[in-house]
Parts: structure tokens; C-alpha cells; sequence
């Protein structure tokens, strides 16, 4: 029973001391606890102090703050416009000469100009302009010798197997033989006649004529028939070797 005793004394010794050493602990805890609580209220405070002072600089920055402005593109007005769009080019006008030694220059360079123009045209070009000058004097002496009722003349600018056409392609007649069945009777029956052309086109070899012709039946002052024509003409070799009619 002794032994009993002793152990069940120790036990009550034991949870006393535990208990009174729980009761010396229990305020540093809560000392701690407030202590730790302070600390984390207290950057809470600082933050909102920070937050609080960069909203207010970002107001005073707001309020100083000034949009960029955009710089227009200078153009220099005095320098000349090197760019290559089509359709900008601007024409310089042409100094007067101001004395005799500048114009005679200027004349030098005129004809200088008119020069190279000639020469640029190109072989093809002058013959085709050629013939052209060469078909119209053929016309031009064929209505001569129309409106003078001149056979012989007539006759001479057709090539002696010249064609006669209703457009588009009707074979009226062929070579000088009709030629002058045709037009030798009507020359002498006629007492007048006058070919003039409204509207020339001259193209190389090829006439086109849009005449007005007037004949007389039975006095040469009197005019009775009045029409109009459109004739092409093809000449070769200063001769008309095919004719046209448009009706």
C-alpha cells in the first residue's frame, strides 16, 4: 500500500506543476499574439498609405500630362518636284529672248528641234506620207478633168485594167473600154457637170471621197441634179486601179 501512495502523490504533484507552468505561459501567448496582430495591421496601413500616395501622383501626372502633337510634312516650295507620278509634270514657261544674241540662240534651238523631229520619223512614215501626197494630186486631177467633161484627160489617170465596184464588193465594170462607154457618152450628153469634195481622207495608196456632184441636163446655167457621193479611189503607180462606190 505504501509504494501506492508514493506514486499516486507524484501524479498529483505532477499535474499541479503542469497546470501552474500552463497558467505562466497562457499571457506571453496572448502577448505574442496581440503583438503579431499589431505587426500585420500595421503594413495594412503603410499599403494603403502607398496606394493612396501613387493614385495621387498618377492625378498630379494625369493633370500634367500633354498629348504628342503631330507635325505636319514640310514641303519645300522652292525645290522642283523630282517624283515620277504620271500626270504632274508642270510646263516651265519659255523666257523671252532679250536680245539679239539670246534669239538667235532661241531660233538655232527651234530649228534644231524641228530638225530632229524630221529625222525621228521613220522610213515607213515618209514613204506612207509620200504616197499619200502622190494618190491626192491623182484625185485631185481626175475632178479636174471630171468637171471639165475632159475624156482625154480623164482617161489618163486610170490603169488600163482599172475596176469599178458597188461596195461591198459588185463588179461594175472593168478596164478603160467600159470606162468611156460610160463616161465618154455622159460627158457629151451632159451640158455641166461639177464634182467638189465635202470631206477628203487620204491614207497612203487610198482616196476617200464624200463629193457633192451637180450636172446639168439641158442648160449649162441651170443645174437639175444635185447629189451626193462617197467614191474610193486606190492608186498605184500614179494610176487609179480600182473604184469604189458607196451608195
Amino acid at each position: 500500500m505504501k509504494p501506492l501512495s508514493i506514486i499516486f502523490a507524484s501524479l498529483i504533484t505532477t499535474v499541479a506543476l503542469i497546470t501552474y507552468a500552463a497558467e505562466q505561459s497562457e499571457p506571453e501567448q496572448k502577448e505574442q499574439q496581440v503583438e503579431a496582430q499589431a505587426n500585420a495591421e500595421k503594413p495594412k496601413v503603410e499599403d494603403e498609405q502607398s496606394v493612396t500616395q501613387v493614385k495621387a501622383d498618377d492625378k498630379v501626372n494625369t493633370l500634367e500630362y500633354k498629348a504628342p502633337e503631330l507635325k505636319k510634312p514640310t514641303i519645300d516650295a522652292t525645290k522642283p518636284d523630282d517624283s515620277k507620278v504620271l500626270g504632274n509634270e508642270q510646263i516651265k514657261p519659255t523666257e523671252k529672248p532679250k536680245n539679239k544674241i539670246e534669239k538667235a540662240v532661241a531660233v538655232a534651238e527651234a530649228e534644231k528641234a524641228v530638225t530632229q523631229a524630221k529625222e525621228a520619223l521613220t522610213v515607213k512614215q515618209q514613204t506612207k506620207a509620200k504616197q499619200s501626197r502622190e494618190s491626192l494630186a491623182v484625185v485631185e486631177q481626175l475632178v479636174k478633168a471630171y468637171n471639165a467633161r475632159n475624156i482625154e484627160e480623164f482617161l489618163r489617170v486610170y490603169a488600163e485594167d482599172v475596176e469599178f465596184y458597188i461596195f461591198p464588193n459588185e463588179l461594175l465594170f472593168k478596164g478603160k473600154e467600159k470606162l468611156i462607154e460610160r463616161y465618154g457618152l455622159m460627158f457629151k450628153k451632159l451640158k455641166c457637170i461639177h464634182s467638189s469634195p465635202i470631206k477628203r481622207i487620204v491614207h497612203g495608196d487610198i482616196v476617200i471621197d464624200h463629193e457633192l456632184s451637180e450636172t446639168c441636163s439641158t442648160d449649162e446655167k441651170v443645174v437639175d441634179k444635185r447629189s451626193e457621193l462617197i467614191s474610193s479611189y486606190q492608186i498605184k503607180d500614179g494610176k487609179i486601179v480600182r473604184v469604189l462606190f458607196f451608195r
